[in-house]
């Protein structure tokens, strides 16, 4: 093992003591990435940063809001990411402590800090270099920092030969107005503007200048060697470090080849169906079928904190039939192309749509819903507060008839229902019920139903690269 390396069983962490009284740096190694993957992940999520809406690009550390600031709920919490590239970035620091989590490039990252006090950084210039302190971060690393408003800090490619990028971060900012007495930075923060670079003091120049005119030499700064797997220094160490540097400019490369995109999916809220075994007496199904039916049932859905429609229930229930048409439960339109296979030997009604709503593909015209809909029989209550119609059809098995209908109640709460009562023509139909009357009622109605209520009723619209749930 190299001289004064240590076995660490939990996370290799250095803690460096803040001269100027503040909170100490602390540097923990947390896990090691597969080959090539810090400058994958640096390509791939650099990309993202500069198309997304916050992105800004100053101080050589290119950087985007991700979520800010809400103080009038008591919330001064803030998080970006921020990129590092194989240039570095010049010494800086902030007036409020920062936590990050990061992930080095594929060759490494050499972190720098100094905890120096105000009154000793402008007697003498020459003390910034004698209170540096490094890290050094094995490649394809993920690890983390935390470290008190005030300290300086410069982060660089643990190679210097430019080849590899220093690290990907995302950082929170626990509190942003934190340490902040510039009152035009202050209200910048106040007002929701903040942002990286307006929260970045840099080295003063008097400062950088000695600096730059006497860089300090090479084993002069006292230096930590994180590492995993191996010691630092070892030839299994050295071995995997050069087989990384390979792999992770193939990578990062390979990365440029290839656009960065993201999606944005939303899935279906699953609103909790109530199973009703008949047809509440108010219905419209309650005057189908009344001489004998084999099958009764209802599904209702209660949809809360969503506006409705100024046009009432008849709008929201044209939503809904609209719904059952176009956006149908993949599993039931399988479901349907397989019972469709099956029957059609039987000269059986066939339809792409789910039985209970398969009616609003009838060429039939004769009495339309909103002038749009084929169906049996409507009713608008004039309040504009329920609407109904019945769906259904006639076939050699069977006949069956459906209700929809929308209530909106005066608590604001909607009320959506899907009813279907069946009457069996044959020894045939009785047999056919038999065998879908599980799955009717435990999936079909009820995805159907939660389908098209996710259709008709309004979803807050999202951000060009986001996008907001309800409450």
């Amino acid at each position: 093992m190299p001289a004064q390396a240590s076995h660490i069983e939990g996370f290799p962490t250095v803690r460096i003591p803040a001269r100027h009284g503040g909170l100490p740096v602390e540097v923990s190694l947390i896990t090691q990435l597969g080959h090539g993957a810090g400058n994958r992940l640096f390509a791939d999520a650099s990309a993202r940063q500069r198309r997304h809406d916050t992105f800004v690009d100053a101080l050589d550390e290119p950087s985007a809001k991700l979520a800010g600031t809400d103080l009038g709920k008591g919330d001064a919490t803030s998080l970006y990411s921020f990129a590092v590239d194989g240039k570095g970035h010049p010494f800086h620091r902030h007036a409020g402590h920062r936590i990050f989590t990061a992930i080095a490039g594929s060759g490494g990252a050499r972190l720098r800090f100094s905890t120096i006090d105000d009154r000793d950084l402008h007697s003498d210039p020459s003390n910034f270099a004698r209170t540096l302190r490094q890290v050094d971060i094995p490649p394809d690393a993920m690890f983390t920092v935390r470290f008190g408003g005030g300290t300086w800090h410069q982060f660089a490619p643990l190679r210097e030969n430019g080849l590899h990028p220093t690290l990907f971060a995302l950082s929170c900012h626990t509190d942003e107005l934190g340490g902040i007495d510039d009152p035009i930075v202050r209200e910048r923060v106040i007002a929701g503007g903040a942002d990286i670079p307006c929260l970045t003091e840099l080295l003063p120049d008097r400062v950088a200048d000695h600096l730059a005119a006497h860089p300090p030499q090479a084993g002069t700064i006292p230096t930590v060697r994180l590492s995993l797997h191996a010691p630092s220094g070892s030839w299994h160490d050295r071995m995997c470090a050069t087989v990384r540097c390979g792999i992770g400019m193939v990578r990062r490369m390979a990365a440029g080849w290839r656009r960065s995109t993201g999606f944005l999916a939303r899935l279906p809220h699953r609103h909790l169906v109530t199973h009703l075994a008949h047809a509440p007496g108010d219905s419209l199904l309650a005057g189908q079928l009344t001489e004998r039916f084999d099958h009764d049932d209802t599904f209702t859905l209660a949809v809360d904190g969503v506006p409705a429609p100024s046009a009432g229930a008849t709008d929201l229930l044209a939503r809904v039939l609209e719904g059952f048409l176009t956006n149908r439960p993949a599993g039931v339109t399988g479901l349907m192309r397989l019972r469709n296979i099956l029957v059609r030997p039987l000269r059986l009604r066939t339809s792409p749509l789910g039985c209970p709503a398969s009616s609003l593909l009838s060429n039939d015209r004769t009495q339309l819903f909103v002038g749009r809909f084929p169906v049996l029989a409507q009713r608008m209550d004039l309040d504009g507060r329920r609407a109904q119609v019945i769906l259904g059809a006639d076939d050699r098995h069977l006949v069956f008839r459906s209700c929809v209908g929308v209530e909106i109640g005066d608590d604001g709460r909607i009320h959506v229902s899907l009813g279907t009562r069946v009457r069996c023509r044959n020894l045939f139909g009785r047999l056919y019920m038999a065998l879908i009357n599980g799955v009717h009622r435990h999936y079909i109605s009820p995805a159907m139903l939660r389908m098209a209520v996710m259709h008709a009723l309004p979803v807050p619209a999202g951000a060009e690269t986001g996008a907001q749930l309800p409450a």
